[in-house]
């Protein structure tokens, strides 16, 4: 009886599919023979056009080769010459003579002809774009939407049977396995008769059918261990990506790719198996980029990339156990070595890379890095350390494998890899050093990157120097260091450090004066600011908490500090202004006034409010002093040149 149920249920399964293979051969025909007809018939008009135009051209021939002036009339000695014929005159009933219609001239006719066929043109070109969407809605639209409704009328009517009991466990694995495998042959037969999305709609449905047949056959009837269902939804997933190669179809694998990551979804039991997993993974990932090397494909990976990271961090943040970090940290190795291998490969075969590749090159060393980071820190900071400079040295071997390309526009690609190298060795830095070690380390790094960059004559090295030299200024602001001691102290000693660097570079592009261009010109005056406002910052913090300690001075600490600071600013000022009269430097003398208009607004806006009497007096009096020989040594700079030829 079950025997003769599935017999029932796969004619009336059969019976739809014959129907439409059927209906699909006739309009195949139809087409096939209206096409015929048509293009018979355009042929035959078009020829009888040409004719018509031939005759025309032929007549207008005639009738411009007919003599100009008409022939004169016999006088009367000629007619009498002649001799006597009866009915010489015509008969007053005779027909009139018949005068030939007048036409177009030649040219006016080809004018309309030409018009016509411009009409007959934008007529046909409209027509075409009509049925282009007609075609669109009709073939693909409604192909999708008919798949996904006969996918769920086939599902709706198996449930029922089921429900019903009509069909045991095994002829409903048997029946959805016969389905899905029939679905293939009748994709390849669609394709062979002109429907290539009709047909990879077919493929698509089959591929699913079978997953989901193999999936109950182990997971929801368990007719079969899940080792017979997992390798069988990996033949499926083979069998699909033979498919796409044959047929050169990138959507069809996807759908290999799409089926091959969902297999490990569905057998899921719920328990930690990290080494079938992942070497599933692999397994699958090495095929899918073969086959997108070999087509060049340029979805497989990025797709790829973003499955075996849902499946990557899914596991690890259910399982992951420290006791784990060596094999979970070689996985993540071997994922960062395929995903990177094709667009290293791109970019060493064309020395380019799109946006795509570009995009996953970038995402595929930070997600390692993140990985390693999750697993190593805090507690194995020196093989982070290493992991992260071997990092950086592997892309800048790859950089050195990409074509040069031109000397002022190098490639994409080798910029990309020599701006992860960069960062990477940046990034080292913090991950080993702490505190004051990490300004130290971007400072003297960003001078020997600028130092370099002017020595290579390489801009980037340059920019990524300017980076490091105000990433190290700015630490030197959000993160104050301790002090005990007066100037002998781990703060003054970073601000040295990192002012020497800033005055480093300052020198390196006074050495190469012709290679800044006007932009990076802006960017040394910056520095230049930087560095004589650390030196300025430095000097007063040195200043403010040694006066700031109990006991050093017998008087008012704090009125003490702040006229400390007046004093400092006004003579610092004054020695910027000599140094710009000096030097000829409008920015020196620039950075000059408008640290006197900060000491002015301090003296006449604090100091005279709430310092005291006597340190009021000497306040006012230095910056008094020095202002008039700052303004004495700018009349006499003023007559200088006005003195000058």
């Amino acid at each position: 009886m079950e025997i003769l149920v599935v017999l029932i249920v796969g004619l009336l399964l059969a019976a739809p599919i014959i129907a439409v293979v059927a209906y699909t051969r006739v309009q195949d025909l139809a087409a096939k023979l209206n096409a015929t007809g048509l293009q018979q018939s355009l042929m035959r008009l078009n020829s009888l056009e040409q004719r018509l135009v031939a005759l025309e051209e032929k007549l207008d021939a005639l009738a411009n080769s007919a003599p100009a002036h008409p022939s004169p009339a016999p006088t009367a000695e000629t007619v009498s010459m002649q001799p006597f014929q009866p009915h010489a005159f015509p008969p007053s009933h005779a027909t009139p003579p018949v005068v030939p219609r007048s036409r177009p001239p030649a040219a006016s006719r080809k004018d309309v002809h030409s018009s016509t066929l411009t009409r007959s043109a934008a007529t046909q070109a409209q027509a075409e774009a009509t049925d282009h969407l007609e075609n669109l809605i009709g073939g693909h639209w409604l192909n999708r939407i008919g798949i996904l409704a006969v996918f769920i009328g086939i599902s709706f009517f198996l449930k029922y049977a089921f429900d019903n009991n009509w069909i045991g466990p095994s002829g409903r694995i048997a029946i959805g396995i016969l389905l899905g495998a029939l679905m293939l042959p009748w994709s390849h037969w669609l394709l062979r008769r002109g429907y290539p999305y009709f047909s990879e709609g077919i493929a698509a449905l089959g591929q699913a059918i079978l997953l989901l047949s193999l999936w109950a056959g182990c997971r929801y009837y368990t007719v079969y261990s899940r080792e017979v269902g997992f390798a069988g939804m990996f033949v499926v997933t083979v069998l699909i990506a033979a498919v796409a190669l044959v047929r050169d179809s990138q959507r069809i694998a996807m759908l290999s790719l799409l089926g091959g990551f969902l297999t490990p979804l569905l057998l899921n039991t719920g328990t930690d198996e990290q080494i079938a997993l992942f070497t599933y993974i692999l397994i699958l990932c090495a095929g899918l980029l073969i086959m997108a090397w070999r087509r060049d494909w340029r979805w497989l990976a990025p797709v790829s990339f973003v499955l075996t990271q849902f499946y990557f961090w899914g596991w690890y943040a259910i399982f992951y156990q420290p006791a784990k970090l060596a094999p979970t940290l070689a996985f993540a190795t071997l994922f960062l070595f395929i995903y990177s291998t094709l667009p290293v490969l791109y970019a060493i075969r064309s020395g380019s890379q799109d946006s795509l590749g570009s995009f996953l090159i970038v995402l595929n060393a930070f997600n390692y890095l993140a990985a390693a980071y999750a697993m190593l820190w805090p507690q194995h900071r020196w093989p982070l350390t290493l992991l992260v400079l071997a990092l950086s040295g592997a892309h800048l071997a790859v950089s050195g494998f990409v074509p040069a390309g031109k000397e002022s526009e190098p490639p994409l690609a080798r910029l990309i890899f020599r701006g992860l190298a960069l960062t990477f060795a940046t990034l080292a830095i913090p991950i080993r050093l702490a505190g004051t070690w990490i300004t130290l380390a971007f400072a003297v790094e960003g001078a020997i990157l600028i130092w370099t960059g002017f020595r290579s004559l390489h801009l980037r090295l340059r920019q990524a120097g300017y980076f490091l030299l105000a990433l190290a200024a700015l630490r030197l602001l959000l993160f104050p260091i301790p002090a005990m001691q007066f100037l002998f102290n781990a703060r003054f000693a970073t601000y040295l450090v990192v002012i020497a660097c800033m005055v480093a570079a300052l020198l390196a592009a006074r050495l190469h004066t012709s290679t800044p261009g006007d932009q990076e010109i802006i960017v040394l005056a910056i520095l230049a600011v930087l560095a004589n406002a650390d030196t300025l910052i430095a000097l007063s913090l040195e200043l403010w908490d040694y006066l700031g300690r109990s006991g050093v001075l017998d008087v008012d600490a704090h009125l003490a500090q702040h006229l400390a600071l007046s004093l400092l600013w006004t003579l610092y000022a004054s020695v910027l202004i000599l140094a710009g009269v000096k030097r000829h430097s409008a920015l020196l003398r620039w950075q000059a006034l408008v640290l006197f208009g900060l000491a002015i607004v301090k003296v006449f806006l604090y100091d005279i409010s709430y310092l005291d009497r006597f340190y009021r007096i000497i306040s006012l009096l230095i910056l008094g002093v020095l202002l008039l020989v700052v303004s004495f040594l700018y009349q006499r700079k003023i007559l200088r040149e006005r003195s000058t030829p």
